[in-house]
This record gives C-alpha cells, sequence and structure tokens, in this order.
C-alpha cells in the first residue's frame, strides 16, 4: 500500500483518546464507510509486555480505528471541544493470529456493515506487511457528551 504523505490525517482529529490509551497515529484513508490506520508500536506502551504488543492493545486498537468511522461526523470541526463517549457493545468475532512486537508499524482496515444512529457493525482486520494479525467483527456505540 502506498501511502502520499499530504494523504496522511492526524488522528486526534477524530478520536477523543490521548495519551496513553491512543492506540492508532495516523488515519491513511477515510470515507464515510471504511478506514485505514497506521501505528507504531513503542516500548513505553501500556499494551506492550515482554517487547509484544499483546491481545487487548490490538482490540483497542481495533476499536479506535473502526471508532474513527462513526467518529467523523462528531469531529468535523477540528477546533471545536467536542466531547464523545464510546464503547464497544459487542464482538461478534474475532480470531487473533499473531501479536506484533516493539518497533512494529501495523496497518488497520475497517469497512462499516451497517449502521442504526451511534450504532455501528464493523469488520476490522490488522497486518504488518501482508501478516493478518488479528480479524474481527465489532459493534460500537459513540455518543456526544453534553455539559
Amino acid at each position: 500500500m502506498e501511502i502520499k504523505e499530504e494523504n496522511i490525517i492526524n488522528i486526534h482529529n477524530f478520536l477523543p483518546h490521548r495519551e496513553p490509551m491512543l492506540m492508532a497515529d495516523y488515519i491513511l484513508e477515510l470515507t464515510p464507510e471504511k478506514v485505514i490506520t497506521s501505528f507504531e508500536i513503542k516500548e513505553d506502551n501500556v499494551f506492550v509486555h515482554d517487547h509484544k504488543f499483546v491481545e487487548a492493545g490490538l482490540v483497542e486498537n481495533l476499536a479506535q480505528t473502526c471508532s474513527s468511522i462513526l467518529g467523523q461526523s462528531f469531529f468535523e470541526n477540528p477546533d471545536a471541544d467536542t466531547k464523545v463517549i464510546g464503547f464497544i457493545t459487542n464482538i461478534k468475532k474475532i480470531e487473533i493470529f499473531a501479536l506484533p512486537e516493539v518497533g512494529n508499524k501495523i496497518i488497520s482496515k475497517a469497512s462499516l456493515i451497517s449502521q442504526f444512529e451511534n450504532i455501528c457493525n464493523i469488520f476490522c482486520e490488522t497486518f504488518i506487511n501482508d501478516e493478518l494479525l488479528i480479524r474481527a467483527e465489532i459493534n460500537l456505540f459513540i455518543q456526544e457528551v453534553k455539559p
């Protein structure tokens, strides 16, 4: 996958997460139905154990990747002080094939299956190069929090 730097989007524009719980660095592609993100695994990550990014980290990376599809409607204006809450409501199916190591850059791809208001069903996968690490179908809920 060839990535042009001018097409990279800062994930902060579409997610409320911040360090140490931010598990995606950049959005490489974003449409209303699809998203691709990148994330470099660093030694100080809360989900790194014995030099590997553990299962919970892979799931959190997928959830954040997926939520940017739904979250883009809440964060259309990056200067607005929008506050949202979101969470996984269901994991229908999950398969974990391998764990990435510190220094690896993972690419996560998600496609919207269905959406009803603020609830969506999304299929997602994460790779290192062509190696599939995790595949899942999850449901997410996102809602704006009013002050």
